[in-house]
């Protein structure tokens, strides 16, 4: 407090943390590792992936809906600090045309991390696309500073931090 006061040392509002939760329950995964090279060569971004266990989809961050696209199968949310984060249900779902999808939200909705965004039908997805796996990717890189990335494993909806992502 003292340091704030006389003006010695980092501001706290300089610092820009954002913590991105698991926007679903099942299996974390490296990019690297889904099974599609536009995710796992990183060509829209840098983030993480979760193989679902089940269909409800919740905003993992606090922010903004700026895109939903009109197959339901994605979503993009700008956080409190500018970053863009998008969630793509599964792969190879836009060819399901928001068959197995059904939105709870729309672009320009203000949502709270844990928001209910998507429901979603997985033995749909798992029958008709090429995987459930859902990546979570960081749309804006160029704004980051540093990245964190917590370890593969378990992860429950809103509760399993995935991303740590220090701002520029």
């Amino acid at each position: 407090m003292l340091k704030k006061l006389f003006g010695f040392g980092k501001n706290q509002d300089d610092v820009k943390e954002e913590v991105i939760y698991s926007p679903v329950d099942g299996e974390l995964m490296d990019m690297t590792d889904v099974p599609d090279p536009v995710f796992s060569q990183k060509m829209m971004g840098d983030g993480v992936a979760v193989k679902p266990k089940n269909g409800t989809i919740v905003s993992p961050v606090d922010g903004e809906i700026i895109q939903l696209f009109h197959t339901k199968h994605a979503i993009g949310i700008r956080t409190l600090s500018g970053l863009e984060l998008l969630i793509h249900i599964g792969l190879e779902t836009v060819g399901l045309n928001g068959e197995g999808f059904e939105a709870h939200i729309k672009e320009g909705d203000k949502v709270k991390a844990g928001d209910p965004l998507i429901t979603c039908d997985l033995a749909l997805i798992e029958e008709k696309a090429a995987s459930t796996v859902t990546p979570i990717v960081i749309m804006n890189g160029d704004l980051v500073e540093h990245l964190d990335k917590e370890p593969k494993g378990s992860v429950e909806k809103q509760t399993s931090k995935l991303l740590t992502v220090k701002m520029k």
